[in-house]
């Protein structure tokens, strides 16, 4: 299972970004998917999830109208297009797998939201 995650940098207050995620070693239709994130001196936390098909999203209340999750599994790729961004929402963002064998996470990227 490898998961790589790409898009990270540096924004302005109020910006935007696209993060991607690449899946391999696993039957990514079958599975869902989430985005996580991690701030210095804080806990890992749910960003969002996107069930197998797509159909089915979940977002944590910080960034609900502001980020979107989204899926090709004809690419094996999870998105986060992340709008409005603010300086809170600096932080490594990892991908995650949950799958039969146990969870599997990215290297991460790093978002850095300041002017």
């Amino acid at each position: 299972v490898q998961l790589v995650e790409s898009g990270g940098g540096l924004v302005q207050p109020g910006g935007s970004l696209r993060l991607s995620c690449a899946a391999s070693g696993f039957t990514f239709s079958s599975y869902a998917m989430s985005w996580y994130r991690q701030a210095p001196g804080k806990e890992r936390e749910l960003v969002a999830s996107i069930s197998s098909a797509g159909g089915s999203t979940n977002y944590a209340d910080s960034v609900k109208g502001r980020f979107t999750i989204s899926r090709d599994n004809a690419k094996n790729t999870v998105y986060l297009q992340m709008n409005s961004l603010k300086p809170e929402d600096t932080a490594v963002y990892y991908c995650n797998a949950r799958l039969l064998t146990g969870r599997y996470w990215g290297q991460g990227t790093q978002v850095t939201v300041s002017s």
